[in-house]
């Protein structure tokens, strides 16, 4: 297909704004705000070494993106790694794209000692929870609460 997995840079944040913008209309626990998108991403972008963000790119258009954060678990006594922010392009969905995003940021995470991977999903995305479940991912008794 031509596309490339790679490290976000600066220079990708409209994009990755963009593609927030797309996830949020399906996660509805939170809303898009640019600001705010670009705050979190520029936080991100500041650590690499304990945040993670991967971009898919094809002809110089970002296409597809993942992130994920290292944790501190006292579960497993060891690291663990947060993935977040996986989403792409309803044009490019299914082609496996989120795929090989998805294994980017596991590597990284499993270069840093991470012993679990972690997520959240919107319970009332099938697709994604099937696209999860198709790659190994395992539901848990967990629930996610907040407060803000």
């Amino acid at each position: 297909m031509g596309h490339i997995i790679r490290e976000a840079e600066c220079s990708d944040l409209k994009s990755m704004i963009l593609l927030l913008r797309v996830l949020f209309s399906i996660e509805k626990d939170f809303k898009a705000d640019e600001d705010k998108q670009q705050r979190g991403l520029e936080l991100m972008l500041e650590d690499c070494s304990n945040r993670c963000l991967m971009v898919a790119e094809l002809e110089q258009r970002i296409i597809g993106m993942c992130t994920a954060q290292i944790l501190v678990s006292t579960a497993e006594g060891g690291i663990a790694a947060l993935i977040e922010d996986l989403v792409v392009e309803e044009a490019y969905r299914g082609q496996g794209i989120g795929k090989e995003l998805v294994l980017a940021v596991e590597s990284w995470a499993i270069v840093r000692g991470a012993k679990r991977l972690q997520l959240l999903a919107d319970r009332n995305n099938t697709r994604g929870l099937g696209f999860y479940k198709k790659m190994g991912w395992k539901f848990t008794q967990l629930i996610c609460l907040q407060k803000k």
